[in-house]
């Protein structure tokens, strides 16, 4: 069995842009560049047509990619949650780090949109499954390869993307 792709609205949305951009700009502009470097004779020396017919690849690979993972994906909508008192996917969740005496704020996302450097952690991560099902109040103790942390859940909200 696979595991399921999960996505919010905003990552759905942006993975849609993507490949969106691939096929109007980006796959035209690789083929002119293939036939530019076509029209400058041999084939077997030319350096730009070798760097085009890669990128080419890089290209119809990622449009491959995209358009398997938004076939199979499951958008959720974190803000029609059933019980929004529990932490699940999609929770804008605010975090006490007691052993470093900071708050962090994260969004819980599936493992194609996160991005710590953009505060959104996988639900699949040490954190992210530790908070699944926690109740604002509640300590969590997270296992990390740099060691156990000890976190208090201070804030979740399900806010529309």
């Amino acid at each position: 069995m696979t595991d399921r792709i999960l996505l919010t609205k905003l990552g759905a949305q942006s993975l849609h842009q993507e490949l969106k951009k691939l096929k109007s700009e980006d796959r035209p502009r690789i083929i002119s560049a293939i036939a530019e470097a076509r029209a400058h004779g041999d084939l077997s020396e030319n350096a730009e047509y070798h760097a085009a017919k890669e990128q080419q690849g890089f290209i119809e690979a990622r449009i491959k990619l995209l358009e398997s993972t938004l076939s199979a994906a499951e958008v959720i909508d974190p803000a029609k949650i059933a019980n929004p008192d529990k932490v699940f996917f999609g929770a804008m969740i605010e975090l006490y780090d007691v052993d470093r005496d900071t708050t962090v704020k994260y969004q819980l996302v599936g493992n194609l949109e996160a991005d710590i450097s953009l505060g959104k952690i996988s639900i699949s991560s040490p954190i992210g499954k530790a908070l699944v099902g926690k109740s604002v109040g509640d300590e969590i103790q997270v296992n990390t390869p740099s060691g156990s942390r000890l976190y208090e859940l201070v804030g979740a909200s399900y806010e529309n993307e």
